[in-house]
């Protein structure tokens, strides 16, 4: 499967028989180009205007947004509820994270997730093989929050998201933080990357460049 990251907590995902998944699409305020692709599936993990705009999708596509547990399209797909904030949604109301399983491959990804994991919440998820965290925190956790949340879930590879770059504006931390407190991590040079179950090992960070 391929990973490609379309900037923020947005990326397509695409399992080897070209089904599509596209998670947490945003709008033209938060400046990255907004993603227009054509997809069968799209996620969003809460309703903000950085993670939530299906209006410039492409194609018919299924749309999940609430923490319950699918297939659509070989695809499967649970959601598990959690918060945007670390009291109890009461700032920034609620998040869904999503753990998708594409090609035999375990895909978690955290949304705006604001707190620490709950035992039951880490029980729900299981599995990580591939996580895609934020580390940027003031919206989200930030790098320490995110070296827990890691060192809770034990993925074997581990994708940021939603930090600081040169196009968004949003007061929130560049990357290097969390791969100082992770002690180190791999600029990869490339928007994209592809894994499969049979060769999966743990390689720890892997930031994505957006182009």
């Amino acid at each position: 499967m391929k990973i490609k990251w379309l900037g923020h907590s947005c990326f397509l995902l695409t399992a080897d028989n070209g089904v599509r998944v596209l998670t947490d699409p945003f709008d033209n305020s938060v400046g990255y180009e907004v993603p227009e692709v054509e997809v069968d599936i799209v996620s969003t993990s809460h309703e903000h205007f950085d993670h939530s705009y299906t209006q410039g999708v492409q194609g018919e596509f299924f749309h999940v947004n609430k923490a319950e547990h699918l297939m659509h399209k070989g695809i499967e797909i649970t959601g598990i509820a959690t918060f945007h904030d670390e009291e109890q949604g009461a700032q920034r109301g609620k998040n869904t994270i999503y753990k998708f399983i594409i090609d035999g491959l375990h895909i978690c990804h955290c949304g705006d997730l604001g707190h620490i994991l709950t035992r039951e919440q880490v029980s729900e998820i299981g599995r990580v093989d591939i996580l895609l965290i934020p580390v940027g925190g003031f919206y989200t956790i930030g790098p320490d929050q995110a070296v827990e949340v890691t060192k809770m879930l034990q993925p074997s590879i581990i994708i940021p998201m939603h930090f600081k770059t040169a196009v968004i504006k949003f007061p929130i931390e560049r990357v290097d933080s969390f791969l100082q407190k992770m002690g180190g991590g791999k600029h990869i040079g490339k928007q994209e990357v592809e894994y499969d179950k049979a060769s999966i090992i743990p390689t720890g960070i892997v930031v994505l460049e957006y182009e």
